[in-house]
């Protein structure tokens, strides 16, 4: 039994002892109450008063730790990949990322290490990151970078609370297009650690936290790749 229910079963019960102290199925067993014609006494009526007033701050209470204790649900990333050829392969990956924060920190090879990648300096060219992600996050939601060629259209935005980053791709007949879609707070904890890493351990426990949201979503004339976020243990 909840914290609810049991507060409300003592309410009932206070209630049927003050209101109706003794129960009557005819009218000749209890002359008295129905000589009397009322049922609170001033003594009733204080210890209602008591317990609605109980009530009040309770309920609101309960209802709060049963909200509390109830289980948070598991979030999967999703990675499906298929192929556009006729007799082509596909590809489906499922990761509770609850397994995938534990399982990052093991994995030392490389610049990756402890859940963090190392940053070449040379590949940064002496932009600060974070100052950069500051000024973007402080901004309101709008286009920022716009790029159109012959080749190939790029669009970087903000917007509700998302960065995006949208690459047509226009040398080629079908015109490959790439659509990639970060939270803020994603890149806020991968960028944590510092100018020189990303803290791919902390984007992974920030992500957790989001809503359902589609990742990166690929269609080009080779495959079609899709990666998104939500609580189903299956890809759709």
């Amino acid at each position: 039994m909840t914290g609810r229910s049991r507060l409300l079963q003592s309410l009932r019960t206070e209630l049927r002892g003050e209101l109706f102290p003794r129960v009557c199925v005819h009218y000749n067993e209890c002359p008295e109450e129905a000589s009397t014609m009322h049922l609170l006494t001033p003594k009733s009526g204080f210890r209602l008063s008591i317990i609605a007033v109980a009530a009040l701050f309770l309920l609101p209470l309960a209802s709060v730790a049963q909200t509390a204790q109830a289980p948070k649900p598991d979030r999967w990333l999703h990675v499906r990949v298929e192929s556009a050829q006729p007799k082509g392969e596909s590809v489906r990956v499922n990761v509770p990322l609850e397994l995938a924060e534990k399982v990052l920190p093991t994995i030392n090879k490389d610049r990756l290490q402890n859940g963090k990648v190392k940053i070449d300096a040379s590949q940064t060219k002496g932009v600060d990151l974070r100052a950069l992600f500051e000024a973007v996050r402080a901004s309101k939601d709008g286009e920022f970078v716009t790029v159109q060629s012959k080749d190939s259209d790029v669009r970087v935005a903000k917007q509700e609370g998302q960065i995006l980053i949208h690459v047509h791709d226009k040398s080629n007949v079908k015109k490959d297009q790439v659509e990639i879609r970060v939270p803020t707070k994603v890149v806020e904890a991968m960028l944590s650690a510092g100018n020189d890493e990303l803290d791919i351990l902390a984007g992974l426990r920030a992500l957790s936290a989001q809503e359902d949201v589609e990742l990166v979503s690929v269609k080009s004339s080779e495959n079609t790749v899709r990666v998104w976020l939500d609580s189903k243990n299956i890809s759709d």
